[in-house]
């Protein structure tokens, strides 16, 4: 061998030869092995392989099925839906029920009969989801009519709906008191109203006619009190040109007057809902046409129906039926549902009686 091969043999054994095999350490062994050993390629240890999405079409088809029907059962069946989930309550905690902006076609449903409570004096009635007091008086918009503008046609369907407030819901009226923010209303040159007035308000025995109770809701506070201070109430305004270019406004109301006895009666105190509905035409006349005084009103009619509040002879009071103290003479062959206002009120003869033979309520 010589000097040159010598030389790069010692090299070649200190250094190794390029390309040659290298014996593997016992760690490269071991990973080796568990490579071998398991399937797949093994993942690093700062690598994120994140999750292949499933198909879930199929899930999502079906629960906006669902959720259709729901709302087409909402839509059409709210009252249903409503008793699934409302309790024991008869629709107390149902959604009020929309203005009536014209004479329905038809009475409102059947509801639970459920007893009327001091702490939920409507529940198991319709009333349950009418508005309380005026908010329950609808007044239509305002058009010029007869001798008016569209203002001052505006000014009497406001004035026509506070009489009526004055007239069914004044607390102090309620309690039996002077209407005399009522009275201040009606033309004082209106001699057969004026004559009616003063005979209804002093009479301790009014006629059929003469009963005030044809204008003002009133009550015996030495006999029974309201129950809360809320009176439910629903219906609307509505105007024509009337005689001589005047402004009739006619409003159709039905209240509802949740009543109790005078004493304290407790917790479990009867509660009785005397139900009256009023049509009143009330006729803004033409100053330069009739004989009138500003901000008053003439009466063209006025009508009563009620349910609760007395079969006997007129008192000048609505007289609850409470237990067996007022035993009602009512016809059992004239069946009335006092919530229904699609029915019309007899108003042939301009005032309606309220003592004779009731009809009987097919509900309260």
């Amino acid at each position: 061998m010589s000097e040159e091969e010598w030389e790069r043999f010692l090299r070649e054994s200190v250094a190794g030869v390029p390309g040659a095999p290298v014996e593997p350490s016992a760690r490269a062994r071991e990973a080796e092995q568990r490579l071998r050993e398991s399937s797949g390629q093994p993942e690093g240890w700062r690598t994120y392989a994140p999750a292949r999405p499933r198909r879930r079409t199929g899930r999502y088809v079906m629960t906006g099925l669902v959720v259709v029907a729901a709302l087409l059962v909402m839509t059409f069946f709210p009252q249903q839906v409503a008793g699934w989930f409302g309790g024991d309550d008869g629709g107390q905690d149902g959604a009020p029920q929309a203005a009536e902006s014209e004479r329905p076609k038809e009475a409102p449903g059947a509801e639970r009969d459920l007893r009327p409570t001091l702490a939920e004096p409507f529940r198991g009635s319709p009333a349950a989801r009418w508005a309380d007091g005026a908010a329950g008086i609808t007044v239509p918009p305002a058009e010029a009519t007869g001798w008016m503008d569209t203002a001052r046609v505006e000014r009497a369907l406001r004035r026509s709906r506070d009489f009526l407030v004055a007239a069914g819901l004044d607390p102090q009226v309620l309690r039996g008191e002077r209407p005399t923010k009522a009275i201040a209303m009606l033309n004082p040159h209106q001699e057969d109203v004026q004559k009616y007035l003063r005979t209804a308000l002093s009479s301790k025995a009014p006629s059929g006619r003469t009963d005030p109770l044809l204008l003002f809701s009133r009550f015996r506070p030495e006999q029974s009190r309201l129950v809360g201070d809320v009176v439910r109430t629903r219906g609307r305004l509505t105007y024509r040109e009337g005689r001589k270019g005047a402004v009739e406004v006619t409003g159709d109301v039905t209240f509802v007057y949740p009543v109790t006895t005078a004493g304290d009666g407790g917790r479990d105190a009867e509660v009785v809902r005397t139900i009256v509905r009023r049509q009143v035409v009330m006729s803004w006349d033409d100053p330069a046409e009739v004989i009138t005084e500003p901000g008053t009103m003439s009466l063209v009619s006025y009508t009563l129906d009620m349910t609760n509040g007395g079969c006997s002879a007129p008192t000048g009071y609505f007289v609850p039926p409470f237990g067996t103290d007022d035993e009602q003479a009512t016809d059992k062959t004239r069946l009335v549902d006092p919530y229904d206002r699609s029915r019309l009120i007899d108003t042939s003869n301009g005032t309606t009686a309220t003592g004779g033979n009731c009809a009987t309520a097919t509900r309260s």
